[in-house]
C-alpha cells in the first residue's frame, strides 16, 4: 500500500517485458550488439498506428539520426533485451536501419614496426 508522501510507479514500471515484447525472443548478438547503430527509415513518417507505445518512441528517438543501442537503452531506461528486441521487430518492418560495428583493424606486423623504429633511429639518432 502506498501512503500519502510516498512515489507512485510509472505505467512502464508495471508493465512486464514479455508483455511489452508480445513474447519475441532475443535476436541474434550478430544482428544487433551494444554498439549497432540504428536509425529511422526515411519513410518513418508513414507509421501505421498498431505501434505500441513502446516501438511509437523508439522510431521517435531513432528519428533524430543515429544512435547505438546501448544508448537507446539508456534515453528509454528499459532493459536491454527488451529494447534489442523490438529494435529487431521494428527493424524487420522496415522502420529502422541498423548499421553495423566496424570491424576491428588487424593488428601491425611487430617487424614492420621494428623496421620504422629502426630507421628512425638511425635517422634522428
Amino acid at each position: 500500500m502506498t501512503g500519502f508522501g510516498d512515489p507512485v510507479p510509472e505505467a512502464a514500471d508495471l508493465v512486464r517485458p514479455y508483455v511489452i515484447t508480445k513474447g519475441r525472443g532475443l535476436p541474434a548478438e550478430e544482428q544487433l550488439s551494444l554498439i549497432t547503430l540504428v536509425t529511422a527509415a526515411a519513410d518513418h513518417q508513414q507509421r501505421p498506428t498498431r505501434l505500441s507505445p513502446e516501438e511509437q518512441s523508439l522510431l521517435d528517438l531513432c528519428s533524430v539520426g543515429y544512435l547505438s543501442v546501448a544508448e537507446i537503452a539508456g534515453h528509454t531506461r528499459l532493459p536491454m533485451g527488451v529494447v534489442k528486441i523490438l529494435l529487431s521487430a521494428l527493424t524487420e518492418g522496415g522502420y529502422l536501419i541498423t548499421r553495423p560495428p566496424v570491424q576491428r583493424a588487424p593488428l601491425a606486423d611487430t617487424h614492420i614496426l621494428e623496421e620504422v623504429l629502426n630507421a628512425l633511429r638511425t635517422k634522428f639518432g
